[in-house]
């Protein structure tokens, strides 16, 4: 199944970059700088929106076929001399403790499989004070369209790639010990109603 989403990912999401996806990355990803970590980086969506500022970019994408969508897109951006494609899990990656000044999450903390896992090994990695930029799809705070949620979790998680609709990520993070510095609560226009709940934001280590 993964060779399928791999494929259509790009176009199942272009409606909602085009509608404010590309603008909230942009808004999180232009001004970082020094060495950056992004975990589960697909197709390689952000690499249009990091800036000039960014020395050295590590990409994990532990699934093959996202992979390689990704390494040809980055071969293509002008990060392909100071980039690496690695294919890390998100609870085993193999960077030295206090490697980066930020770790980027956009629309993964989702589909992992242990959060609590995932968030303090990005806290390993991090250097004291680093930053953890996220923007990452919740459960609703309507509770109808949680109700929704709730009932069509079992099928959606084997659609799309084991993502969860129902994940208070914002607690999750203060739970692993980030201090959430900023934090935009804000429905994703033009994706499906089940997953346009969103937080986008900063967190420190």
């Amino acid at each position: 199944m993964s060779w399928l989403m791999a494929s259509i990912y790009d176009r199942f999401m272009a409606g909602m970059e085009e509608a404010c996806g590309a603008a909230w990355r942009r808004e999180l990803l232009s001004d970082l700088g020094g060495d950056v970590l992004e975990i589960g980086a697909g197709t390689g969506r952000n690499l249009d929106h990091y800036g000039d500022g960014v020395s050295r970019l590590v990409l994990t994408e532990p699934d093959a076929h996202m992979r390689r969508r990704l390494a040809a897109r980055l071969a293509a951006s002008p990060f392909a001399a100071r980039a690496e494609v690695r294919g890390d899990l998100a609870t085993r990656l193999g960077p030295p403790d206090a490697s980066f000044d930020a770790v980027v999450t956009t629309l993964v903390l989702c589909s992992v499989d242990d959060v609590a896992a995932t968030l303090a090994e990005l806290r390993r990695v991090l250097r004291p004070g680093g930053r953890l930029v996220f923007l990452e799809h919740v459960a609703s705070d309507d509770p109808s369209r949680l109700a929704w949620q709730r009932r069509l979790e079992p099928v959606w998680k084997l659609v799309a790639g084991g993502c969860h609709l129902c994940r208070d990520t914002a607690r999750a993070i203060e739970s692993a010990g980030f201090t959430i510095d900023t934090i935009t609560r804000e429905s994703a226009r033009k994706a499906l109603p089940i997953v346009r709940p969103t937080i986008r934001g900063v967190a420190v280590a």
